[in-house]
């Protein structure tokens, strides 16, 4: 499980700090891409989502066809998500999204409801020359995870690949608002564990 919280003892007051201090919500948000039609870990995916009390979950792209609708159904949050450069059947996907959230074209913000604010797109590279305040931008694309900050001191998260068809390390993310903190969760190794909760339980 690895970690992107920072700190910087000694230096003002930060982005990242201000936006904490101005916040009295904490919210818990799930983030994930690049599906690819792999039901068993999406179906893992929502599983860690719904176990952590996720109240918002976000999706950067590729979940490919629709095939991938019925899985999301399970959450117990709403879903914001943006599509991909491999979606197979965009009106599929958009009227099988709407019965969970909301499916859209990347660049675009999410304002979550404690105020915090998300750029949601596929590709880091849709993020340059925009405009405007944000404190997380999520993207995808690479398959690989990612959590790192920019010179603004701005959180930008890659989930990586929640498929594992190419690294064969499929990921999720649960992020924190209050304070800013998120993690990069492995499906395999919740997989396992549960299975051996299973095991010991008989």
């Amino acid at each position: 499980m690895l970690r992107g919280t920072r700190q910087t003892p000694g230096s003002p007051r930060s982005n990242r700090q201000r936006h904490n201090e101005s916040k009295h919500l904490k919210m818990r948000i799930g983030i994930f891409a690049d599906s690819h039609d792999h039901l068993d870990n999406l179906r893992l995916a929502v599983d860690v989502f719904n176990n952590a009390h996720c109240e918002v979950v976000l999706f950067a792209g590729d979940l490919v066809s629709t095939f991938a609708v019925p899985p999301l159904r399970k959450l117990q949050c709403p879903l914001v998500a943006c599509f991909g450069d491999n979606e197979g059947n965009k009106p599929g996907l958009l009227a099988g999204i709407r019965i969970v959230g909301q499916l859209g074209e990347g660049p675009f913000c999410y304002k979550a409801p404690d105020g915090t604010r998300f750029l949601l797109a596929h590709m880091e590279r849709q993020f340059r020359d925009l405009e405007g305040n944000f404190e997380v931008a999520v993207y995808a694309h690479t398959h690989k995870p990612r959590l790192h900050y920019d010179q603004r001191d701005r959180l930008f998260v890659n989930p990586g690949e929640t498929s594992g068809w190419t690294f064969g390390n499929p990921t999720v993310v649960i992020l924190e608002t209050k304070p800013l903190d998120a993690q990069i969760i492995r499906l395999q190794e919740r997989a396992s564990a549960a299975a051996g909760k299973m095991v010991s339980d008989n």
